[in-house]
């Protein structure tokens, strides 16, 4: 470990072990980059995305108070209508005259039961896609959900209802972008047979457990439920939560990411809302911004996209909507977001990285032609996100 690392190390260590942790000195540290020694990153994200409140001393009674907090929506909202769980106290309650699986009231039980089995067959075919090039979301989790795989329980599992429904679904995409692709083209996509598996009973991949995390918050926001593209979101978090070094915050991984994934949704859902892209808070309005910004450092290169008619569209709804994740490797997902995350004036400064992936191209750009150029976009050709972080903070600061 070089004696930088551990200085940097030791200033995190700093501004931590304070009785109120200093935000601002927490966001410069981070915007750099933040260790993963020790769970720091882990630590860091929970403030930056207001998990975790500044005053330490509380910490301990809210994590027990969100994680009691997930556990009661794990009995709520995991459970087929008509199942209950007998050592709940629960009576069974059984199909009756007023309420079936084929009444028409869209407040029947049944009913939001096969709504929500649309939700989970999209959520469910999505994740077991996720980051098809690393083997972790398909590797046990080491903790993996006891009130869900209890065999003593009488809870329908996701897994159960995934298994049992016949709808296809094919049917129930539901697909953000239009005529855009959320997902990258260049991206593998894996035929049924290779997508995840499920593991044996009394095991649960990490991909299912992004499956519960996706289908609860699905559940507790019905003005948005599930769209594509949440699982590339709740990925990188997940991640990052589920290999913390320390053991005493990796147990909770699950229910720690739901409630900061909620956070960060909260920050950014407007851009997966259809009805709001023309509006200020919506995505049309930001990838104009991206292009404004361009035109004020780059108007050679603005003019020639113009001259193009490469439009923001092509590109730059998949960069803003899902973080960059699907642009880059996970570790340098990761990395980035470090820096959004510590952004202050939050992702302004993924406006200003958008903008630097385009004038680090500027000279392939200004010589290609349009069907070049698309493909460059679609398939942004630097990985070294230091190069890009940097650009994108020399705009910050030239401004």
């Amino acid at each position: 470990m070089s004696r930088l690392h551990q200085s940097r190390i030791a200033d995190f260590q700093e501004v931590l072990g304070e009785p109120t942790v200093a935000l601002s000195k927490l966001r410069d540290l981070c915007f750099s980059g933040i260790p993963f020694d020790g769970g720091l990153r882990c630590l860091c994200w929970k403030i930056l995305l207001n998990y975790l409140p500044l005053e330490k001393a509380l910490w301990s009674s809210l994590l027990k108070k969100q994680r009691d907090l997930y556990s009661q929506f794990l009995k709520e909202m995991i459970i087929q209508p008509g199942i209950a769980k007998a050592n709940l106290g629960v009576s069974r309650e059984d199909v009756t005259l007023e309420d079936h699986p084929l009444n028409p009231n869209p407040d029947s039980r049944w009913n939001t039961y096969f709504k929500d089995n649309e939700v989970l067959l999209q959520i469910d075919k999505d994740v077991r896609r996720l980051y098809p090039d690393m083997a972790f979301f398909q590797r046990p989790t080491d903790y993996p959900c006891l009130l869900i795989l209890d065999p003593q329980n009488e809870f329908e599992t996701l897994r159960k209802r995934v298994e049992q429904t016949t709808l296809k679904s094919q049917t129930v995409a539901r697909n953000r972008s239009g005529v855009t692709n959320v997902s990258s083209p260049l991206k593998t996509t894996p035929n049924s047979l290779s997508e995840y598996e499920v593991l044996p009973n009394g095991c649960e991949a990490h991909w299912e457990v992004v499956e519960r995390i996706l289908f609860i918050y699905a559940k507790l926001n019905p003005g948005i439920a599930y769209v594509q593209g949440m699982n590339e979101i709740v990925g990188p978090l997940y991640y990052t939560f589920a290999t913390d070094p320390n053991s005493e915050w990796k147990e909770h991984a699950e229910a720690d990411t739901f409630f900061c994934f909620t956070n960060l949704m909260a920050e950014i859902r407007d851009n997966f809302i259809k009805s709001l892209d023309d509006s200020q808070c919506g995505i049309t309005y930001k990838m104009e911004k991206v292009y404004s910004t361009l035109k004020e450092k780059d108007v050679e290169l603005y003019l020639k996209l113009q001259e193009q008619n490469i439009k923001p569209q092509f590109f730059a709804f998949r960069w803003l909507t899902l973080l960059l994740s699907q642009e880059f490797l996970l570790p340098d997902v990761i990395r980035i977001w470090d820096s959004l995350f510590a952004d202050d004036k939050r992702f302004d400064f993924l406006l200003l990285v958008c903008c630097a992936m385009l004038t680090l191209i500027r000279d392939q750009l200004l010589e290609g032609d349009f069907t070049l150029n698309m493909r460059l976009l679609q398939d942004y050709p630097i990985s070294d996100v230091r190069l890009i972080l940097k650009k994108a903070k020399e705009l910050q600061d030239s401004k």
